[in-house]
């Protein structure tokens, strides 16, 4: 009789005779299979045991009972909850069976696919034949008729034991004594490993309707409701919904005559009102069609004796008398297997609205909130908000026209009924300020009841609970004080909360590993905002058609994707870096404020013309021939040993400083440098800023804060002045490490700052002034996200610019840079299961096969030279060739059928290369002197060392360009037409040539000896057509003079002038719009109030004026 339990013959007998032992009892002897199923349960825990040596206090596993060894494993992370439920399930009912005579053939029936799916499980984690997916369990056609006394007689009885009975108990024994050599034999893994095999499997293996119950089960009581299928059950118990309490009701009775004879699988209850029914189907199975059958079946056929549950009708026609329904096969949700996954919700009070999948379910407060929705009752309380002067009010949010911008863009997103936004805001320009506001009126207005905002670090959560905490909004109230919102430490939501402070982190555990008696449901939130939006972009991207089928979705997406998906609500997302995977998560911005913009505006600082520092060492490279004596640091166990160079000469560039090679000495050269000659400063940070020094590692910004912390005592300043913040400052303490940041931004010291990865994203500290880069950056993201540290405006210390100190060469590096793709597409990704996945794989795709087979020897040639010589040596026997590179050619030159073959056959070799634990590389320390430090400046795109060719080159493209671009003609001819946003345009246009305002003043000053502050017309008009050169100011008081000379105003006239003249010190331009969207001019009464002022010749002489400000013989 052919047996699902045959499966486990070869690699595990005993498993295989007990699973065939308990269906050929099933309908003879009920009460012996159930004794039966519960000794495969207690096998397997016993062979875990064995095989993880899992310690026993009493010495033996024998002596640990059943209990306290599910207990453990669980315990250990090496079964979840839902393993752990199913081994109980056949634990209780086995004892029922032995103690309480249970004989029943029905639960037998229901118990085998159990027991059959937890042998798949161990043998997926404990055996060699790993699978990415496994059969359902088959029931035998006939199963054994043979009869056979109870085995609870036996038990009891032991001298009635027949001949046979004898037998199989002694083959059982010799079976089990056989599998405890085994387990002791095999390697050991880690326990991480373990885990991972363990969730592998667990995912592969089908899971029985009863589990798939358990699951739900769980799952809905995480979310809020009280649910247990075989307690809370209409059918077994009469169960009916009560008052106060929110029921998931199991196997509730309807008036279908087609479906599993009426019987929905839960009907949820809030209180006693009917709010929808879930359908439960088998893993693999179709959900959409499961909404139009059985749910569509459900909720039109409530039995009449239940209307008093009934709230009401729904659908066009007023068929459904509930107004949700919900399927699902207990797998969680992948959007290519949309169809096969996830919870899959209709509403039927929504007709035109399309079943969805969801990635988790629904709780209580969110169905309420659902049914009490009105789409559209936001409308009017947006209407009736003041909006522009609310969001400009300088006693409240105090917005900027930019961000008043970004707000209407939002607006008009949904509007459109965008669900993704993204807005793309340079670092410095207020973000927070700008989320604050869309949260305020989404909530004021209802538009939205809920809102999760998700920061990627605590201290960026707390930067905005502070904000939340300060700025004055209705009746001088802040958002604290006026709506209920749970900060970064506070996990549990409640039908109050407003607005929940998370960071993505903290959200994944709630999330994917929660083990817990709550997590988020998935309509806790209807809007998330989520801050940096670009810090998921590494590894946001959709399995490959040949990676689809055998890997886990949360192995080729990130968990932040998965997070702010989880959710059934908008998402905007706050960048200043959009990506191109940000962009496939969000879509294109639907509003960007560019750094340059912001610069041009007045809102952000440019940096200078970076400073290019390069020495002996840099321009040539670190060099040792071979069989030289160096002094090596060894991380293994952290000393430094005398060593040779071997085999070859070795040659490190300014790449490798710090990371492939020790050299104190070229960071000693740079900061004596830096420091002794007056570039950087360690005193008077409110003069002169503060600076922010960006390290390879942990280890070199240790080496950093040393040897400027010498500095400090050659010329008598406190040691306080440097100080490292990295994550593993103040012993790695998140509330220390916020404290230093504090630290750094509000007191005089430190300041200089020693960092690798803190503080590159997020963190608002307005006196920097300097950055020195002591490291190469190769993602331009991140090199963006450092450049903006230092971009905020620090009125305080008078901060007009910050300088960029680059001994690390980031600018070169970065000039030429292209984006590629590596071919280990998941690094993580171990040898073994990229084969377990191909032997899983069709020989009928031979595609797909050459895909995992490209990536497997990818991974070989990254590790070949890392591996001990034991390793190579072992390698050389096992596949019989020279070299690891004469294998990979050998395999390579196989078609892919034939190479699958040869690489399973070979698994143990790769075995072999990935568990080699290769020692630490030693690192070489270089200990001679650096010297000749040359500091030079690299202005615009191709690092010009000389002023005079940079203002050469950017005469050239003025002139080259004059009569192409149509702002530079007006600049050149007609400079009084110009408008403020055509020069904006322009500003950008030259700045991403390279031709920044800042870079062209200090060019100029550099090559006419001067110290003026120009203004981009005055450079453009200069270069171009030879106008004389003067400073913005100069320019602008000479032009208003002039005005005031040619007129007879009056003393109300003349205090305008002040106004226009003050305002035109931070403009180039004037027009008419300036008195009506300037908040001096506005708030005063605008153009027409000012016009009147002027006897209404406001608009003559502005049109004067604009002519004066670019008379040449003015």
């Amino acid at each position: 009789m052919a047996s699902s339990f045959d499966y486990f013959e070869k690699e595990f007998p005993l498993l295989a005779k007990l699973g065939k032992q308990a269906e050929s009892y099933c309908e003879t002897d009920p009460n012996g299979a159930l004794y039966k199923i519960r000794k495969i349960g207690e096998s397997i825990t016993t062979l875990v045991y064995q095989y993880d040596n899992i310690a026993c206090p009493s010495g033996s596993v024998k002596d640990v009972s059943q209990v306290t060894r599910i207990n453990t494993l669980q315990d250990c992370g090496i079964i979840d909850s839902l393993l752990a439920k199913s081994f109980t399930r056949l634990r209780k009912i086995g004892n029922e069976a032995v103690h309480e005579d249970l004989d029943s053939s029905v639960i037998v029936r229901e118990l085998l696919p159990i027991a059959y799916s937890l042998c798949l499980w161990f043998a997926g984690t404990y055996g060699t034949n790993r699978k990415s997916e496994y059969k359902e369990y088959v029931t035998p056609e006939k199963l054994n008729a043979v009869a056979k006394k109870k085995f609870i007689v036996r038990i009891k009885k032991k001298t009635e034991f027949t001949p046979q009975e004898k037998l199989d108990d002694e083959a059982e024994s010799q079976l089990m004594a056989q599998a405890t050599v085994v387990a002791a034999q095999v390697p050991k893994v880690l326990i991480s490993e373990r885990k991972n095999r363990s969730y592998k499997a667990n995912r592969a293996r089908p899971l029985t309707e009863a589990e798939t119950r358990d699951l739900i089960d769980d799952q809905l009581r995480k979310v809020g409701w009280e649910c247990d299928t075989n307690v809370l059950n209409q059918k077994l118990h009469g169960t009916k919904p009560q008052k106060g309490h929110n029921m998931a009701i199991a196997e509730w009775q309807t008036d279908s005559k087609i479906y599993n004879h009426g019987y929905a699988d839960y009907a949820l209850f809030i209180g006693e009102e009917l709010v929808g029914v879930i359908e439960a189907k088998a893993e693999y199975k179709d959900i959409p069609c499961v909404i139009d059958g059985q749910c569509k079946e459900y909720a039109s056929l409530i039995k009449d004796t239940d209307k008093d549950y009934i709230q009401g009708k729904w659908g066009v026609n007023g068929e459904y008398k509930v107004p949700f329904a919900f399927a699902t096969n207990g797998r969680p949700y992948l959007k290519q297997l949309e169809t096969k996954s996830g919870i899959w919700f209709i509403n039927f009070t929504k007709p035109t609205e399309a079943p969805k999948a969801l990635q988790g379910w629904m709780s209580p407060i969110g169905i309420e909130e659902l049914l009490e929705r009105n789409s559209e009752s936001y409308k009017k309380e947006y209407e009736e908000l003041d909006d522009d002067d609310f969001l400009r009010n300088k006693d409240g949010l105090s917005l900027r026209d930019y961000q008043v911008e970004a707000v209407h863009a939002v607006d008009k997103a949904l509007e459109e009924g965008k669900k993704n936004i993204l807005l793309a805001m340079a670092t410095g320009t207020g973000k927070t300020r700008t989320f604050l506001a869309l949260i305020y009126r989404f909530l004021k207005t209802k538009r939205f009841k809920r809102i999760l905002l998700l920061v990627d670090r605590n201290s960026l959560g707390k930067q905005a609970f502070d904000v939340f905490s300060e700025v004055k909004l209705d009746q001088l109230q802040p958002l604290t004080d006026i709506y209920n919102i749970k900060n970064i430490e506070e996990k549990v939501i409640d039908k109050e909360t407003k607005l929940q402070i998370s960071t993505v982190q903290g959200m994944v555990q709630r999330i994917l590993y929660n083990d817990g008696e709550q997590m988020p449901a998935v309509t806790d939130f209807d809007l998330v905002i989520i801050d940096e939006a670009h810090r998921g972009y590494i590894l946001d991207k959709e399995m490959a058609d040949e990676e689809l089928f055998f890997r886990d979705q949360l192995d080729y997406q990130s968990k932040y994707r998965n997070i702010i998906e989880y959710f059934d609500a908008v998402r905007i997302g706050f960048t200043a870096t959009p990506a191109l995977q940000t962009k496939q998560i969000f879509g294109d911005p639907v509003y960007t404020y560019s750094y340059r913009r912001a610069v041009y505006e007045g809102y952000l600082c440019d940096h200078d013309v970076p400073y290019i520092i390069s020495t002996d060492k840099t321009r040539n490279g670190i060099h040792f021939e071979a069989g030289t004596i160096v002094d090596k640091y060894d991380p293994n166990n952290k000393t430094v040993v005398k060593a040779e160079v071997e085999p070859d000469e070795v040659d490190y560039d300014v790449e490798k400083f710090n990371k492939d090679i020790i050299t104190r000495p070229f960071n000693e050269a740079v900061f004596s440098e830096l420091f002794d000659n007056g570039y950087l400063t360690l005193d008077a940070p409110d003069t002169h800023g503060k600076t922010l020094i960006f390290a390879v590692n942990d280890e070199h910004a240790d080496m950093i804060v040393d040897i400027i912390k010498k500095i400090c005592e050659k010329n008598d300043l406190p040691e306080q002045a440097v100080m490292k913040i990295t994550g593993s400052a103040g012993g790695g303490n998140q509330k220390k490490i916020e404290d230093l940041i504090k630290q750094f931004k509000n007191e005089a010291f430190p300041s200089v700052v020693v960092t690798v990865d803190l503080l590159t994203t997020g963190i608002d500290v307005p006196p920097i002034t300097n950055l020195v880069f002591m490291r190469c950056v190769n993602s331009r993201i991140l090199f963006e996200q450092m450049i903006g540290r230092a971009t905020r405006r620090c009125p305080e210390i008078n901060k007009t610019h910050f300088n960029i100190y680059d001994p690390a060469g980031v600018y070169d590096h970065l000039k030429d840079k292209i984006d590629m793709q590596p071919v280990v597409q998941k690094p993580k990704i171990k040898m073994t299961e990229l084969i377990d996945a191909m032997d899983a794989i069709s020989d009928a795709d031979p595609k797909i096969i050459q895909y995992q087979i490209e990536q497997l020897l990818a991974k070989v040639n990254r590790k070949k030279n890392n591996l001990t010589a034991e390793a190579i040596s072992n390698f050389k026997v096992l596949t019989k060739e020279p070299n690891i590179e004469s294998y990979l050619k050998k395999i390579e030159e196989l078609n892919p059928v034939e190479a699958k073959k040869q690489i399973i056959e070979d698994r143990k070799v790769f075995e072999l290369l990935e568990d080699d634990k290769a020692e630490l590389r030693k690192i070489i320390i270089d200990t001679k002197e650096d010297k000749d430090v040359q500091i030079t400046r690299g202005y615009g795109k191709h690092n010009l060392q000389k002023p005079e060719d940079y203002i050469e080159e950017f005469t050239n493209y003025i002139k080259e360009n004059s009569n192409k671009i149509e702002a530079l003609k007006i600049v050149c001819t007609r400079p009084a037409d110009l408008t403020r946003q055509a020069l904006k345009n322009l500003a950008v246009v030259l700045a991403n040539e390279g031709y920044n305002l800042t870079s062209l003043n200090t060019a100029w000053n550099k090559v006419t000896n001067a110290d003026l502050t120009v203004d981009i017309i005055s450079v453009i008009r200069t270069c171009a057509i030879g106008s004389p050169m003067q400073s913005h100011e100069d320019r602008i008081k000479k032009a208003v003079a002039k005005l005031k000379a040619n007129h007879n105003f009056s003393p109300v006239e003349l205090g305008w002038l002040n106004v226009i003249e003050a305002n035109l010190l931070q403009e180039n331009v004037l027009e008419e719009s300036v008195f009506d969207n300037e908040v001096i001019f506005r708030n005063k009464g605008g153009f027409k109030r000012i016009d009147k002022d002027f006897k209404f010749q406001l608009r003559a002489l502005i049109e004067e004026l604009n002519k004066y400000l670019y008379d040449d013989a003015a």
